[in-house]
């Protein structure tokens, strides 16, 4: 069993590698900051300043310049918050103020159940459905399906509706 010595020796050998591997990522393996191509080596912050000063000049001299309140222009560009609040500002246009739930296309798909002829089956699912405010030309199987969903009774099972019932009670009488 390893010692404590040894344990905090593994862990030293290991964080260094480590440390080691992220420096050559960082900077070519060099020590220090000296590969560095910019004329300040002093920091890391110091180097990066001094490159978006040198940004900033090409930019400046090419003509461009960031102008949130531009309005067209061929020289100017907006800032990237502008350019996120306008991407912000169509989106929720473009949402309309949709639930969490249904404000991507995705969503949307998902909730009409991914069917690409949502339209054509819904029109077609309305078309099989039992009228209440026009008549129907039913076939029997959909006449009975009708009504045993509405849980009535057939015209059939009923009878001739215009049977005279007094008659036959009188005939009954005799």
């Amino acid at each position: 069993m390893a010692n404590l010595v040894s344990n905090i020796s593994n862990l030293a050998t290991r964080t260094a590698t480590e440390n080691k591997a992220i420096r050559t990522l960082i900077n070519g393996n060099a020590a220090d900051l000296s590969a560095l191509t910019t004329t300040n080596k002093a920091s890391v912050v110091a180097a990066l300043n001094e490159l978006k000063a040198t940004i900033t000049s090409v930019s400046a001299a090419a003509g461009a310049t960031v102008n949130d309140a531009a309005t067209s222009s061929t020289t100017q560009t907006y800032s990237i918050n502008k350019i996120r609040d306008l991407v912000n500002t169509s989106i929720s246009a473009v949402t309309a103020g949709a639930p969490a739930a249904l404000d991507t296309l995705d969503e949307l798909a998902a909730a009409l159940g991914d069917d690409a002829n949502f339209a054509a089956t819904i029109t077609a699912a309305l078309g099989n459905r039992l009228r209440v405010d026009a008549a129907q030309t039913l076939n029997a199987t959909q006449k009975a399906t009708g009504i045993a969903n509405l849980g009535a009774v057939a015209a059939a099972d009923i009878g001739d509706t215009a049977t005279d019932f007094t008659s036959i009670f009188n005939t009954g009488l005799i």
